[in-house]
């Protein structure tokens, strides 16, 4: 994946010469974790920068030159480190067009490794999605492989507002075949059937699409799963069609329970699909607990494929939400 998203941007950077590359050991060292292996090398310092570490100093230049025509594309070493910048994407970024009554757009991309998996422990481990969701005006999405994430990031930087790209580092070095010529249908905002099933709608977003999609096939489940792709907007007519015909809804989550994108998700579906559904929707997602440094505890923080086997498993079952995983656990 990490090779597939260094081939996204180098293909859209010899496509228009206004797409630019910066941020932290982005040019020489190529990427801490080489996703702009080579680029350096073929487009030249001036368009692949290198930076001090300060997020917000070179956030707010990407945001002021996205308005003056550039296409930067920022990368942030870790998810947590765009605390410090906030205020250039949530403040400025996502507000820019709605206060300029349209007379300027931010076309940028802001690229962030995300989520648990690798013991990178408390502080450099989390999704953070809810950090950026909630503001209107940006677009927030998250590939689950290779070819996803070529794609969809193609698809952001030629998007003409601004997008958060939230990249699974779990997933860097997953292997896969990437067609470059044709775009298979991955769009932002589109949802994709990654396995069609009769009993469930299993919705799954980054590192948790392949944890449904190995769920799946553990037991005699014959659940559709849904890659949503994009977290906000979220395509809610190919969800609620899905749950129309399967009758059952879980969402798969690698952040926290409380505020997660599958709230969103259970709470409009109750309203769309109301009386359609066969059992209660179910949210299998992560305690509400830093993640844990210790490898085995995080195996158990992270929804695994057994685990969303057997919850799954019961509601088709049961038509009843099974008990939470971590019930009874102590704090």
């Amino acid at each position: 994946m990490r090779q597939a998203i260094a081939e996204a941007i180098g293909a859209e950077m010899a496509a228009d010469d206004t797409v630019v590359l910066i941020g932290e050991d982005v040019g020489a060292a190529e990427g801490v974790f080489k996703t702009s292996e080579g680029l350096m090398e073929r487009f030249g310092a001036e368009r692949v920068r290198d930076t001090p570490i300060a997020e917000m100093g070179f956030t707010g230049l990407a945001v002021g030159a996205a308005a003056m025509g550039v296409r930067p594309v920022v990368e942030i070493m870790f998810a947590e480190f765009a605390g410090v910048a906030l205020d250039a994407i949530a403040t400025e970024a996502a507000k820019l067009r709605y206060l300029s009554q349209g007379q300027f757009g931010v076309p940028m991309v802001v690229r962030m490794s995300a989520g648990p998996g690798l013991g990178f422990g408390a502080q450099h481990s989390q999704t953070l999605e809810t950090w950026f969701r909630n503001t209107p005006g940006l677009k927030v999405v998250t590939p689950s492989g290779p070819e996803s994430a070529y794609w969809l990031l193609r698809e952001a930087i030629r998007d003409d507002d601004p997008v958060v790209f939230l990249e699974p580092r779990v997933l860097y070095g997953d292997r896969s075949d990437v067609d470059d010529q044709t775009n298979p249908g991955y769009r932002i905002g589109t949802a994709r059937i990654a396995r069609s099933g009769a009993n469930a709608t299993v919705v799954a977003a980054g590192q948790t699409v392949a944890t449904a999609l190995a769920a799946a096939e553990q037991g005699d489940l014959d659940v559709e799963v849904i890659d949503l792709g994009t977290i906000a907007p979220w395509d809610v007519d190919a969800v609620a069609e899905s749950v129309r015909r399967t009758g059952r809804l879980v969402t798969v989550e690698a952040n926290p329970y409380s505020g997660g994108w599958g709230a969103d998700v259970v709470a409009e579906l109750a309203t769309r699909c109301h009386g359609e559904f066969t059992a209660p929707p179910l949210r299998i997602a992560c305690p509400d607990v830093p993640v844990p440094y210790s490898a085995g505890l995080e195996r158990a923080y992270v929804p695994d494929p057994s685990t969303v086997a057997d919850q799954v498993g019961q509601l088709i079952a049961t038509n009843s939400v099974p008990v939470s995983r971590w019930e009874g656990v102590p704090a």
